[in-house]
Parts: structure tokens; sequence; C-alpha cells
């Protein structure tokens, strides 16, 4: 069994992974006073209530967009696993060019969706991730990551529209029905909801533009069902294609395999 740690902005994901099939996972707070003796007690007892038997983890894999916690999750992976941890990173073999112009600055996370992505959906691709930030991956005809485009994510938005103003309440994660807000909390979810629906099918017209025909869309993140239900320009909904895309990165570097996938 496989070990996948998704580690986030505001959010990490546990995921135990068998032949590439998520057995379970977990979400807790991504939270830098954290120790690896907590991360490692944690993961215990969620093995324990999930029927997962901790002692046959074979393996483990990071990916992270918080430096700070890189560390805490590597530690405990040596500790309480007795296991090196494979820390995502674009030096890793792929099955793709990472033709960013500095690949050491693309977000693991944003790479092992792509990896994901491409093995589901093939090229060319976009792939959308509704998270702490809402980014865009692009995939060219010919399987190369090229980079895309980052915006504020949704919550996030709103939170910051909350903290900035303040006679602005922090609303509800609604969809509304009309175009016009009656009140300043249709007001709020007009402007930051369906705004960020408007911005999604913009930027993916204009991005389908320059990658060609037949570009397709596949979502993952937290908010990526409430969107695609909103929009005709998701073709695909996978939840948790970041940590099957660890997988597929960890399978492709593991020491006992010299081969790519």
């Amino acid at each position: 069994m496989l070990l996948v740690i998704d580690i986030g902005n505001t959010h990490t994901v546990f995921g135990v992974m068998r032949d590439g099939a998520i057995l379970k996972h977990w979400r807790m707070t991504s939270s830098l006073a954290r120790t690896e003796d907590e991360i490692g007690l944690i993961l215990r007892l969620y093995c324990q209530q999930g029927g997962i038997d901790f002692s046959a983890i074979s393996g483990v894999c990071i990916s992270s967009v918080v430096p700070d916690l890189t560390a805490s999750h590597v530690r405990m992976s040596q500790k309480y696993l007795g296991k090196k941890a494979l820390v995502i990173h674009s030096g890793l073999k792929m099955g793709m060019k990472v033709l960013y112009k500095d690949p050491g600055t693309v977000g693991a996370d944003r790479l092992c969706n792509a990896v994901a992505g491409v093995r589901k959906m093939g090229s060319p691709l976009i792939v959308l991730d509704f998270g702490t930030a809402t980014t865009f991956d692009c995939i060219d005809r010919e399987g190369n990551y090229l980079g895309g485009v980052i915006a504020p994510g949704i919550e996030t938005s709103i939170r910051a529209l909350h903290m900035k103003a303040a006679k602005l309440p922090q609303v509800e994660l609604r969809i509304p029905r009309g175009m016009v807000g009656r009140t300043t909390t249709e007001s709020i979810q007009i402007g930051i909801i369906k705004g960020a629906i408007h911005t999604v099918n913009g930027l993916v017209a204009d991005i389908q533009k320059e990658l060609g025909e037949g570009t397709q869309v596949i979502a993952t993140g937290g908010l990526a069902e409430v969107i695609a239900r909103e929009t005709d320009v998701i073709t695909r909904v996978e939840p948790f294609l970041s940590l099957e895309g660890m997988a597929l990165i960890y399978e492709m570097n593991r020491p006992d395999k010299q081969h790519d996938l």
C-alpha cells in the first residue's frame, strides 16, 4: 500500500492507495504548529478507524505547496513508517516534459494533476483545480506541460472581501439564481461565484484557442462539482486527481523501477 500526502495551503489530504485505487482518504487542517509525532499519531488513528493496517504501508509520496510543512511530514514518514518519502518536484520522471520557464517553481500539486489528467483524458488538456487558488494547467497536443493561469480561489475571495470591507458579511457559498442581487449577501454571491463561473468560461475558451481543436477540460478540487453544474466547458470531474497523479509519479520513480510508465 502507498500513502500519499497532499499538503495544501488550507488542508492536507492523506490517501492510502493500492494498485492506483484509493482505499481510504482523510483531510485535516494544514497547521505549521503540528509536529511529526502529532501527524503520525493522527494518521495511525485514521488508519485504525478505516480498517487499514498501518504497518503494511510500503511507500510514502508527498506533494506539498507549503515548504515549512514538508519537513515534518518527511520526518513522520521516517519515524513512524520507517520509509523515506518521495517528495514530488519537477526533476522527477513524469512521462511529460515540463516547459515552464523555471520548472522548479511549478507547484507539485499542479504537476500531479497534469500527470493524472493526461493519463485519464489524453492531450491537449486543461486541468482546472478549485482550491485555495483556482488554477488552469495546460498540456499541449504532444503531452508537454506548458504552464497556465492562477486566479484567487472562490472561498479565498469570499474571506478576503469580508476581511477587507467592514460592512460586508462573509457569505455562504451558494449559487445565486439571478444576476441582480436584492440583498448584500446576494450581491456578493453573484459577484464572486457567478464571476468565477464567467472567468472559467472565458479563460477556458481563450486557452482552447491557443491549445487547439479538441482541447478537453478536467476539473478537480473541493468546488469542482459545484462549478461543473453551472458551466458546459468542463468535460469531466475527478475529485482525487492529485492523489492519483502522485501514485503515478511514485511508480515512475521507485528505486526498483527504472522505466517510465
